[in-house]
């Protein structure tokens, strides 16, 4: 995704489709049902469907956060805003949370303010701070859409009110990915709580995320991840920074970790290997690996000022990256398992025990990385791509210049021997997966569209999330 923020300045918040909570210093619950709902249910409930494999994409990146397809597909490598578009559906307000999929279901998050909302500057720059929130009306939005014909199933407006944090001008209140399991559905909306809905789009449960001030007031952007009967969240933020661990059945509190970290907008990894399980939270200060019972094993110190890339493991190996474009340190991690204690690497080494291999200012800034058959690919946001091997950290080519391309926030994405980079001009550019740079073609949406979402796949359906509608991509028959 991309950056965001918040700062505070309470009222009384009322969301009227089916619950309502009061607000003073910090944020408060006061349940109510409310017999006048003004959320709406549109056209008929979306149930679940029988599914076989490959028909998930439950969290941000796929069920492996790697953006790379699980299975092999017949997925077109070529589209416009016709050609192979199956269906596209317009977006009403903001979001730049990805889709996420469980079987013919597809679950979007957005925000709708009730006045206009200030356009986004493309590209990197400085002056988007918004220091003080909208003084308008919001409503926080959880969609579901049929996979199959892009009809919304169901549109709940979980809460509604004035927000009390700010972002940048690029961000959204809707940055954060939901995530599934196939019974439930998991919304978090920083500032404002999170949201468990059934697959019929009630709220089984929330719980209220006090509004808390963010770097610049840039807002939030990580996205909760699900792991067995666990939803765990992270809320990196100038005040009071946290790691919570969720019952995922009944929202209860099962354990919390105050984190010294401050502004962080990168998506925890639950990394699970031969040697365990851990969760894996990169920051702007240290890396800090917990075990599940909250407790950490592992830490490393060495990252960028500002953190947003996801981690993820390829061939073993888990993958951490840290590049703010303003600084000198922007180092690239590959990381084995069986960690613990500071694994920190000392001023002239690239590797340690526990660290495979590292480079010092090879990471990029809002993307993440991508690693795909061996390769590890990194696509900077002003319009270049490198190449390492993903087992030695060897160079295999040097940043190489996208013809026409800059702007990338979203993650790169891979299937069929290709890679896929969507800009924010709504232009994907494909890449032939290799050892040499190759541009095949540009695929551009349209003149209105502005690409901030990582895409998700699942079956042989490619699902682009624009500022303005949501794009189905499949091969015609």
């Amino acid at each position: 995704m991309s950056n965001g923020t918040i700062t505070a300045k309470q009222k009384r918040v009322e969301n009227r489709s089916s619950l309502s909570f009061t607000t003073s210093d910090s944020l408060t619950r006061n349940w109510s049902q409310n017999s006048t709902a003004t959320a709406f249910i549109i056209s008929a409930l979306c149930f679940a469907s029988p599914s076989k494999a490959g028909d998930h994409w439950p969290q941000f990146r796929g069920p492996d956060a790697t953006g790379v397809a699980q299975t092999e597909s017949n997925l077109p490598d070529k589209w416009s805003a016709e050609d192979n578009v199956a269906w596209k559906l317009d977006i009403p307000g903001r979001g730049w949370s990805s889709p996420v999929v469980w079987g013919n279901q597809i679950f979007l998050t957005t925000v709708v303010n009730s006045a206009e909302t200030e356009a986004a500057k493309k590209g990197l720059y400085f002056g988007g701070n918004r220091p003080k929130p909208p003084e308008s009306d919001h409503e926080w939005q959880v969609l579901c859409i049929n996979l199959d014909d892009g009809k919304t199933a169901w549109q709940k407006t979980v809460h509604r009110g004035k927000p009390l944090t700010s972002i940048h001008v690029k961000n959204s209140f809707a940055s954060e990915t939901p995530t599934t399991d196939g019974k439930h559905v998991y919304a978090v909306f920083g500032g404002v709580g999170v949201f468990c809905l059934d697959m019929k789009g009630e709220v089984i449960w929330m719980k209220p995320i006090a509004p808390t001030k963010t770097r610049y007031g840039w807002g939030f952007a990580a996205s909760p991840i699900l792991h067995d009967d666990r939803l765990y969240l992270l809320n990196d933020n100038d005040e009071a920074s946290t790691l919570v661990a969720l019952d995922k059945t009944t929202g209860g509190e099962i354990w919390k970790v105050e984190r010294d970290e401050k502004s962080n907008w990168s998506t925890p990894y639950i990394w699970d290997h031969a040697k365990g399980t851990e969760i894996v939270v990169p920051a702007t200060g240290r890396v800090v690996s917990y075990d599940l019972d909250g407790k950490e094993k592992w830490s490393l110190s060495g990252m960028s000022s500002i953190t947003i890339a996801t981690p993820y493991e390829h061939n073993d190996l888990l993958i951490i990256s840290s590049g703010y474009v303003g600084d000198p340190s922007r180092p690239l991690y590959a990381i084995r398992p069986g960690a613990n204690g500071d694994i920190s690497l000392m001023d002239d080494e690239s590797s340690n025990e526990h660290i495979a291999w590292s480079h010092p200012t090879i990471a990029p800034y809002n993307p993440s990385t991508i690693a795909y058959n061996g390769v590890l690919y990194v696509l900077y946001d002003r319009g270049l791509m490198a190449a390492y091997d993903a087992k030695t950290g060897e160079e295999i080519y040097s940043k190489q210049r996208i013809p026409k391309g800059g702007a990338f926030t979203s993650s790169p994405w891979a299937y069929n021997g290709k890679l896929f980079c969507l800009n924010e001009n709504g232009e994907t550019f494909v890449i032939r997966a290799g050892r040499e740079f190759e541009l095949l073609h540009t695929n551009i949406l349209e003149d209105d569209d502005m690409g901030m979402a990582t895409p998700a796949i699942v079956d042989n359906h490619l699902l682009i999330r624009t500022a303005a509608r949501l794009y189905c991509i499949t091969q015609a028959q």
